[in-house]
């Protein structure tokens, strides 16, 4: 870049560099999210802003460049010192979601588009980005890895009888059954937490295997809005990206031909989703089979139900006709 402008990280810890950055982003028809935790500007010689790059994590996000930038690489100057800065932090697999006419700017700055609706686009810094995780949880099913599977998605937040009872009935209809736990740390049980409780509570079922889901099955909590219009659907978007990548990435290097999802009387998101992977999956040969959701007096059985007794009663018996065994000890034993 020309010697007349300097990058440098921007402090958001402090008030006044934070907004400055907001303005900038506001200025742009952009919206700063709460979850950034690192931010780039390029400056002119007065300390205005005239560019920003920022990250939550390993997602890059919410750049915009002044036109006064045009032809200085403005894009890629920031790309890298983000990097450098992730990279240095053990971020090694950075994504960048955008607006799909945007590709053409990211591709020439190292990345690589994983899926692309038209609208929105996933990319990647590295090519086999997806082949990485995949090949992973190859690797852990040893003489089964070329057996044809059926997967669920689910946030177990926390683990239910309701998704015992889907994973239990998915099971009976699969020859090999992948459960994948969403990543994100958003919800109000950790990940980690999450996991396990799936893991611990579907050990007895033979053809269950249960993985985390990882960077690339998308979490809704981490998707990014920054760039949205108000008239804009940000749950229509979000699931369509995320059903474009398992469907023409995920799930055939995987060897996955079926996903089960539960039905959902109560949640419009929850509906949408569902909606939106019938229309995609069947036109990338994978069926997906909505089975009924397990109810308990007359009740759907649900994650959000335990979280509100949780936070209204406490760890009660009501809770304990809700959960399996493990996530009930579990529960006694971090919130009793």
């Amino acid at each position: 870049m020309d010697e007349k402008y300097n990058i440098h990280q921007i402090g958001l810890n402090y008030p006044s560099e934070k907004e400055k950055l907001i303005s900038f982003l506001r200025s742009n028809n952009l919206k700063f999210e709460d979850d950034i935790d690192l931010a780039y500007g390029i400056f002119d010689s007065d300390e205005n802003i005239l560019g920003c790059g920022c990250a939550s994590k390993s997602l890059l996000k919410c750049f915009a460049v002044d036109s006064l930038l045009r032809g200085e690489n403005a894009l890629g100057s920031l790309i890298s010192y983000l990097t450098e800065d992730r990279f240095n932090k053990g971020y090694y697999n950075l994504k960048v979601i955008t607006r799909a006419h945007n590709i053409p700017l990211f591709e020439s700055c190292g990345f690589y588009t994983l899926a692309n609706t038209n609208t929105l686009a996933l990319l990647a810094n590295k090519k086999n980005a997806v082949g990485l995780f995949t090949d992973n949880i190859l690797g852990q099913l040893n003489n089964k890895k070329d057996s044809e599977k059926s997967c669920i998605v689910m946030n177990a937040n926390p683990f239910t009888k309701g998704h015992r009872y889907l994973i239990e009935q998915a099971a009976r209809y699969s020859e090999l059954l992948l459960v994948f736990v969403l990543e994100s740390d958003r919800s109000f049980f950790p990940a980690k937490d999450r996991l396990n409780l799936v893991k611990e509570g579907c050990k007895d079922l033979s053809n269950v295997y249960v993985f985390s889901g990882g960077e690339y099955l998308i979490s809704e909590a981490t998707f990014p809005t920054y760039f949205l219009k108000e008239e804009e659907n940000s749950g229509e978007l979000y699931s369509l990206l995320d059903a474009t990548l398992f469907a023409e990435k995920i799930a055939p290097l995987l060897n996955i031909t079926k996903r089960f999802v539960g039905s959902e009387p109560l949640d419009n998101f929850t509906n949408l989703y569902n909606k939106t992977l019938k229309e995609v999956l069947p036109e990338n040969n994978i069926e997906l089979i909505e089975l009924e959701r397990l109810c308990v007096n007359n009740e759907t059985v649900s994650a959000f139900r335990v979280r509100k007794l949780l936070k209204e009663k406490g760890v009660c018996e009501e809770i304990k006709e809700l959960v399996p065994e493990v996530t009930y000890n579990y529960l006694k034993e971090n919130y009793g």
